[in-house]
């Protein structure tokens, strides 16, 4: 637990329970990309008392304090994740709903040289694409 409590203080968080336990789940979940709903499962499983609006709120704040990147993926369904300080992509999987996280350097330079070549310097991108498994061939 001392972990999360110097990351929140570092960020200028006070340290309370619900911090500690969201940022638990985050750091430990199998999933690196949660909704609040699903932490908010998560809290329910393990016993502890914390609404799903301070879920949201807890998320908002560690969102604002630069602790996690909020995904829009899928007409507005928000999911959560970490931020680890390394960028990448991401591909979503309409039937399923998984995500992939991917980092390709010949798209991250293709982006580059079609903001030049309109006069702009990229300063940050997202992508996402939206994907379904191959059909079998046969």
């Amino acid at each position: 637990m001392a972990v999360e409590n110097n990351e929140l203080r570092k960020v200028g968080l006070k340290v309370t329970l619900p911090r500690v336990k969201i940022l638990q789940i985050l750091e430990t979940s199998d999933q690196r990309h949660l909704s609040a709903e699903e932490v908010y499962r998560v809290l329910l499983e393990a016993g502890d008392d914390v609404g799903l609006a301070t879920v949201y709120r807890v998320l908002t704040q560690f969102e604002a304090a630069g602790l996690v990147e909020r995904h829009n993926f899928d007409g507005g369904h928000s999911v959560f994740e970490l931020d680890r300080g390394e960028h990448h992509d991401h591909m979503v999987c309409v039937e399923t709903g998984k995500v992939i996280e991917f980092h390709n350097e010949r798209i991250e330079e293709l982006q580059r040289e079609i903001a030049q070549k309109h006069g702009y310097e990229l300063t940050e991108h997202s992508l996402v694409l939206y994907v379904k498994p191959q059909a079998p061939n046969g």
